[in-house]
């Protein structure tokens, strides 16, 4: 996993999602639509000074879980025994051996720059995700696919921006929502599709502003929105 495939990852979102070539660079869409999602840092690996990405730059010292793991499996951890005899002479011992793990990962592959992924593939600058694949920009995403800065979300695909939602598709901008289809700016709604800027509705289609539109008005309309949306 490397930039490239995360573009490609995007480009094929924002296709999905709004029928257009998409107008953004990794770091322009980073920068316009996941600036305030929780993603890793980078820090460097104390023991190499090359860099990695954690989930928080908090600790004082770094090293990758590979790079643990191999130190382990060549019983670099176990040090010799001496004497401990003050308080700081446990805290000095402590100090050769703590370094925070980063880029942690469990039975996953063609991941990076991210941190705690679980059971994943394809997963590019993001945080927390089980069960997703081909995700970038994303933190805490759960049995996801193909969705770029997401947020603690689960079982949804083609999206956008989307938060604290499940069961959605092909959407934009969702958040606090459940079942919502080839919709954008939709806010504690369940079972919609088809519809813009909408809040506490459910059981709808060709809604704008929680107004009932004809479906010609509304293709209309939405190819307007589409257009302001992929505006640089």
């Amino acid at each position: 996993m490397d930039a490239a495939k995360a573009k490609e990852i995007l480009d094929k979102i924002m296709g999905q999602v709004f029928g257009y070539q998409n107008p953004y660079s990794l770091d322009q869409f980073l920068q316009k639509y996941a600036f305030d999602i929780r993603l890793p840092q980078q820090v460097y690996d104390a023991t190499t000074n090359q860099p990695t990405w954690a989930q928080s730059t908090n600790p004082v010292k770094f090293i990758t879980m590979k790079a643990a793991w191999e130190r382990d499996n060549a019983g670099g951890w176990q040090l010799p025994k001496r004497p401990l005899n003050s308080i700081e002479d446990i805290l000095s011992a402590w100090n050769d051996v703590n370094f925070t793990a980063t880029e942690r990962e469990i039975d996953s592959s063609n991941v990076a720059e991210s941190d705690n992924t679980y059971f994943s593939e394809n997963v590019y600058r993001s945080l927390d995700m089980t069960r997703s694949k081909n995700v970038i920009f994303s933190d805490g995403l759960q049995d996801c696919e193909f969705i770029a800065a997401g947020q603690r979300s689960q079982t949804s695909s083609f999206c956008v921006r989307l938060e604290d939602s499940q069961r959605c598709s092909n959407s934009f901008s969702v958040s606090w929502s459940d079942s919502i289809v080839n919709s954008f700016f939709m806010h504690d709604c369940k079972n919609v599709s088809d519809s813009m800027f909408c809040s506490h509705i459910s059981e709808k289609r060709f809604c704008i502003a929680n107004m009932q539109f004809e479906e010609e008005e509304y293709k209309h309309l939405r190819d307007m929105v589409v257009r302001w949306i992929l505006t640089p």
